[in-house]
């Protein structure tokens, strides 16, 4: 039985903790939430799931910790876990678009001996790219496209009148770093692509708000002497969170499965 530290509970989290709640081998002993969330989720989860609000405040040593908690939870607390010799496994990738964030983690690990293990999240093909980048990879791009509505509360606001968007309209067009910078809710996937491939500063990302889609659509493509393939995969959004697709938190759940499972996949 792997015991679990788990830091964020929003949308995200709660769909992480149903994926995994009948799993035998697998159990989230403790929540780590902002202090204002503490009391609200004691009375949602009851008394037999432990919440904190500051890593001072862990009693035990994780087997595992799950981040589902934002930028700042994997610049901030991830470090010190790896350092442990604690195993993290991250959905917030875009952070590792911060120069100096990729090498501090990588560091943390090493001093730690511990892995940190990023999920694809929403997006597919991310083994084949992983392999191709050691065959004269040459060219990734990576085409968002969601709903207008998912863009609210981001500096797409700043650029488009969301609510009058009639047809599919450019969010951005640029690098992967900066996508994940200025998008960081929406830029996760594009920064998963770019780690996995040609970097950060070779990865093209082009984000829409697109009035005709229902779900978050997310196409790449990409070139090398391996050859070229092309793949989109659209996946329906979390309940009450239109910036993260479902499949994110079940990808999170395939790589907790396939930390003790004995067939990997």
């Amino acid at each position: 039985m792997k015991e679990i530290l788990l830091l964020g509970c929003g949308a995200m989290g709660h769909a992480v903790m149903g994926a995994l709640s009948q799993h035998p081998c697998v159990r989230i002993r403790t929540i780590l939430t902002r202090p204002q969330q503490v009391a609200p989720l004691r009375s949602e989860l009851g008394a037999s799931m432990e919440l904190i609000s500051s890593l001072d405040e862990l009693t035990w040593r994780p087997d595992l910790v799950l981040e589902c908690a934002g930028h700042q939870a994997v610049t901030t607390l991830v470090p010190s876990l790896l350092q442990q010799g604690i195993t993290n496994i991250i959905a917030s990738v875009g952070a590792l678009s911060v120069e100096g964030v990729p090498e501090r983690l990588e560091d943390a690990a090493l001093q730690g001996k511990s892995r940190l293990i990023f999920v694809p999240g929403a997006i597919g093909g991310i083994d084949v790219l992983a392999a191709a980048r050691w065959g004269a990879l040459k060219s990734v791009s990576y085409v968002g496209r969601k709903p207008p509505l998912a863009w609210r509360g981001t500096l797409a606001e700043d650029r488009v009148c969301l609510s009058d968007v009639t047809e599919a309209t450019v969010i951005f067009e640029g690098t992967a770093r900066d996508a994940a910078r200025l998008y960081p809710k929406n830029a996760n996937v594009a920064a998963m692509v770019a780690l996995a491939g040609v970097g950060m500063d070779r990865t093209t990302v082009t984000p829409l708000a697109h009035p005709s889609v229902t779900t978050n659509s997310h196409s790449l493509a990409a070139q090398g002497e391996f050859g070229s393939f092309e793949m989109t995969i659209s996946a329906r959004t979390l309940p009450g969170n239109p910036k993260t697709s479902a499949l994110a938190a079940l990808s999170m759940a395939r790589a907790v499965r396939n930390e003790v499972e004995p067939l990997v996949f």
